[in-house]
């Protein structure tokens, strides 16, 4: 059967044909604004694409596994290896996990050590009790003591006489990413870029031992946005090519020993098209070195689920988040993952939520396929341009950079942090004023969830390492959740030792309006911990004012039509005024002097800044004190 037979009866539609119905629908409305999603990353998404919008991407014909690698490593399936971490404070302890962990499915371990121990033959050796190196990825989170964790595995890779090639893994020795974050190297610049040469001469026997490693999930989880997580990943990568190169060392040697750590969030499309465009990026850079192989040039990814949009409140929603999460980390072709716990956001994970982190990779696996098909997305139209377009913007930033002297000048002179802060300024706006939703936190939360035991303030705010005598403004991780939680949770401890605040739905009028405005307000004062009582609607005004009393609300919300709330006020605020704070749901323009002059003290409405309204509400009742 011929399969063009299969579309006989549906005529080719020309892309003009589809523009002159798409305008004719949006009756005169403008399409820039109604249908173009301009993105934070700076370019322009259409609402729909076509054969044609790949004419301009020249890199299509490659295969998987095929130079510059945007359709993945692997010529065939998708396999990944699925991480979980666990921090030694006892070795018998650790190995005990570990083997745990292997048998429920995990094939990755990241053991997370103290950088200022000097660790033994002996300790490590016990660690490892029982486990076979050659059939799982090994990963030591180590810092400065990646040197004599790198001794130690050779030393009893040989004495076990282990297959060099079959031991995989990796140390985590990344004086930059240190730098971003702490402002000074632990030694100096120089001695820092030796000691990488240094890792790299004595992993030489190990060829699948990564021992640099490229956290570009600081930049992220400090509010960069997809570009700036890309372009200065890429470019901090070229610092240690270039430091590296001019010591004497090959690209054939450096290159290799790079691993990539990105943070995958929650645009689930972008993150696909991000790990392609990484892949290419990559290449691209490392061929211009002059490689023996395009195998030289394959980057190797580690992706781990974003801090960024994680929540204390509702954690079970990211049970969500990291589900879509893992899927686009996988789909984008990943080479390892792991998925942080659900409570990881306020306290040690615990048995239940990293199994649950653990079979949701699982899952995604041996249920959902996804390590079968190599390159799933190859081919969408819309994913394929979303590439292009990274691939394009990225490269674009990256060239800032090495016009700003490479990144370590980019960085001391301030620029990094200025493009970064500059997005997490934006990105917190649009959170603030709820144009980017947060479920269970900006938008939606559970009315009746309240948090009664203690948690650190270190919970609620950026995490700052700055090291005494920083010579260079440091990143700083953080959750875009941060401010509103802090919010709820004052109100929270308020609640301990007085009355919760409470807010009462003053419902009158037009039906339609007044219940969709009291289910708007309500969810906006929700999102403080107030508690909130809804009214189906009075049958007068006075009634309402009645009930607001009973309640002894101390915000009461007038919620109708714009025609009717000047008589509803008017009436209301008679009795209320000075009694409690009284509070329009919406902003009719044309009436907004009229009711502050009758006593209505403040409106709530789409346009609002929700998380500074909603401070002011906080201090008028003394709750922040």
């Amino acid at each position: 059967m011929d399969h063009n037979d299969l579309f006989k009866e549906f005529p080719p539609v020309s892309t003009e044909a589809w523009e002159a119905k798409i305008n004719k629908d949006l009756k005169g409305a403008d399409y820039e604004k109604k249908l173009i999603w301009k993105t934070d990353e700076g370019f322009r998404i259409k609402p729909y694409y076509r054969n044609e919008d790949l004419k301009e991407i020249d890199y299509l014909d490659n295969l998987p596994g095929d130079f510059p690698f945007n359709r993945g490593n692997q010529k065939k399936g998708n396999d990944w290896f699925i991480r979980q971490d666990i921090k030694v404070k006892g070795i018998e302890d650790a190995n005990k996990k570990a083997h745990d962990l292997l048998i429920k499915g995990v094939d990755s371990i990241g053991f997370i050590l103290d950088e200022n121990h000097t660790y033994s033959y002996g300790e490590i050796d016990l660690l490892y009790k029982n486990i076979i190196a050659e059939s799982i990825e090994s990963n030591f989170v180590c810092g400065e003591a990646s040197q004599n964790i790198l001794e130690v595995i050779l030393q009893l890779v040989k004495n076990y006489n282990r297959k060099l090639e079959k031991i995989r893994g990796s140390v985590d020795f990344d004086p930059l990413g240190s730098y971003s974050l702490k402002g000074k190297f632990p030694v100096s610049a120089e001695d820092s870029f030796n000691r990488c040469k240094v890792l790299i001469h004595t992993a030489s026997h190990l060829p699948n031992f990564r021992v640099l490693a490229i956290h570009g999930q600081y930049f992220r989880n400090s509010g960069g946005g997809i570009i700036e997580e890309l372009a200065f990943s890429l470019s901090m990568a070229v610092e240690y090519l270039t430091q590296l190169t001019d010591r004497g060392l090959s690209i054939n040697d450096i290159a290799p020993r790079m691993k990539f750590n990105f943070a995958v969030g929650p645009n689930y499309f972008m993150e696909i098209a991000k790990l392609r465009a990484a892949r290419l990026l990559w290449a691209n850079i490392v061929r211009a070195y002059g490689i023996s192989s395009d195998e030289i040039a394959k980057m190797h990814i580690h992706t781990i689920t974003s801090i960024w949009n994680k929540t204390v409140y509702d954690p079970h929603v990211n049970l969500l988040r990291t589900t879509t999460e893992s899927m686009s980390s996988i789909i984008g072709g990943t080479d390892s993952l792991m998925v942080n716990p659900f409570d990881h956001t306020y306290q040690s994970p615990n048995e239940f939520s990293e199994r649950i982190a653990r079979n949701q990779q699982l899952l995604l696996k041996e249920e959902s396929y996804l390590d079968k098909v190599s390159d799933p997305a190859a081919g969408s139209y819309f994913i394929e341009n979303l590439t292009d377009s990274i691939v394009q913007e990225a490269w674009k930033l990256f060239l800032e950079v090495e016009g700003n002297g490479g990144w370590l000048h980019a960085f001391q002179k301030g620029f990094v942090q200025s493009k970064i802060k500059a997005t997490a300024e934006m990105r917190d706006m649009a959170i603030a004023q709820r144009k980017v939703n947060i479920l269970g936190t900006n938008q939606y939360p559970n009315f009746t969830e309240h948090i009664e035991k203690e948690i650190s303030k270190e919970v609620f705010t950026a995490e700052d390492l700055t090291a005494e005598g920083a010579e260079a403004e440091t990143l700083k991780p953080y959750r875009g959740a941060h401010a509103f939680e802090q919010l709820r949770y004052k109100t929270d401890r308020y609640a301990l030792k007085n009355r919760r605040p409470k807010v009462f739905m003053l419902t009158f009028g037009n039906l339609a309006k007044r219940r969709a405005r009291a289910q708007f307000a309500c969810n906006f004062f929700a999102c403080a911990g107030f508690e909130v009582i809804d009214n189906i609607g009075f049958g007068s005004i006075a009634k309402g004012v009645e009930a607001a009393l009973q309640a002894e609300a101390d915000i009461v919300v007038l919620c109708s039509s714009d025609d009717e709330y000047l008589d509803i006020a008017s009436e209301a605020c008679q009795v209320l005024s000075g009694k409690t704070k009284i509070v329009v749901a919406g902003y009719p323009k044309g009436l907004v002097d009229k009711l502050e002059a009758v006593g209505v003290e403040g409106f709530v409405h789409v346009r609002s800044n929700v998380l500074q309204e909603l401070m002011r509400y906080q201090r008028a009742m003394d709750v922040d004190q």
